[in-house]
C-alpha cells in the first residue's frame, strides 16, 4: 500500500548530486568565437534600442539617469524656455578663434574684448542657471509630493547643452507649457 500525500509533487526528491549535475554549466562555452559574436550582437542591439529611445523618448529603453516622470517634467521645463547656456559654447568658440587671430596681430583691444566677452557670458550663464534652478525646484514641488534628488543639477546640465544636441530630444517646443 502506497501512501500519497495530498498536494505532493508526485515524484521523489532528487539527490543533491543529481540536482548539482543538472545545474552545472561549463565556465567557457564550447565555441568561444560564436559566443563572443552573439554577445557583441546582443549588446549592439541594446545600444540601438537606447539610441532609438533617446530620439523617440520611449521610457522603457532610456538610460537610468533619464527615466521617470520627474526627470521628464524637468526636461520639459528646461526645453520650454530659451537658455543662455545653449549659446555659451558657440560664443566661447568664436571668442577663442578671435583671440587666436588677435594674438599674432598684437591687437590688445581685441584680446581684452574676447576676455571680457567670455567672463561676461560666464556670469550671465551662472545667473541664468540659478534662476532656472529656482524655477525647476518650484515647478517640481508644485507637481510632485516627493521630489527626487539631483533634479536641479539635471535641469541645469541639460540647459547648458545646445538644443539640437540634447538627448533625449526635446519633446515640446519653446514657449509651451511643461506637461
Amino acid at each position: 500500500m502506497e501512501l500519497t500525500k495530498d498536494g505532493g509533487k508526485g515524484r521523489p526528491t532528487p539527490k543533491r548530486s543529481e540536482a548539482q549535475a543538472r545545474n552545472a554549466r561549463p565556465l567557457v562555452p564550447a565555441d568561444r568565437k560564436a559566443a563572443a559574436r552573439a554577445a557583441r550582437e546582443s549588446s549592439r542591439e541594446e545600444r540601438m534600442k537606447v539610441q532609438a529611445a533617446l530620439v523617440s523618448g520611449d521610457e522603457r529603453y532610456l538610460p537610468v539617469r533619464d527615466r521617470g516622470p520627474q526627470k521628464r517634467f524637468v526636461r520639459d521645463v528646461v526645453d520650454s524656455r530659451r537658455n543662455v547656456g545653449e549659446y555659451f559654447l558657440i560664443i566661447a568658440g568664436a571668442s577663442l578663434i578671435l583671440s587666436m587671430i588677435a594674438q599674432p596681430l598684437g591687437s590688445r583691444q581685441l584680446l581684452l574684448g574676447t576676455t571680457v566677452l567670455i567672463y561676461g557670458m560666464l556670469a550671465v550663464v551662472v545667473v541664468d542657471s540659478i534662476l532656472l534652478g529656482r524655477r525647476v525646484k518650484r515647478a517640481v514641488a508644485g507637481r510632485f509630493s516627493e521630489p527626487e534628488r539631483g533634479l536641479v543639477s539635471y535641469g541645469v546640465t541639460r540647459a547648458l547643452q545646445i538644443r539640437r544636441m540634447r538627448r533625449p530630444v526635446p519633446m515640446i517646443p519653446r514657449g509651451a507649457t511643461p506637461r
